[in-house]
């Protein structure tokens, strides 16, 4: 995977696929992150933002604000099978560099 790595220049559109369960957490978060730059992902993450918002409550409790929130649901999760189509900035290829036994790349 490597390989394809350095063929792709910044500013393309690139499609990520998870092919391999990653061995560390800081493996699983980083693909987390890239694959959260995906548009279907930013609108979900949104439509959840804005569910969270409306079912946000304040109240009093013993004098004071007590805010209860609501837990943030993630819509990717860093496992086998998922993929997504981000552009290839200078962030996201150090990412994919550091994470390349775990993934596959193609030009989208």
């Amino acid at each position: 995977m490597v390989d394809m790595l350095d063929k792709i220049t910044a500013g393309s559109q690139i499609q990520v696929k998870i092919v391999k369960c990653p061995t560390s957490a800081a493996a699983a978060k980083t693909l987390v992150r890239v694959l959260s730059k995906d548009q279907s992902v930013r609108a979900e993450n949104k439509r959840l933002r804005k569910s969270r918002d409306r079912h946000f409550r304040a109240k009093r409790r013993g004098g004071r604000d007590y805010n209860l929130y609501v837990v943030k649901q993630r819509p990717v999760k860093g496992v086998v099978g998922e993929s997504g189509t981000v552009t290839a900035s200078s962030d996201v290829l150090m990412d994919l560099h550091s994470v390349s036994h775990f993934i596959e790349v193609a030009k989208a």
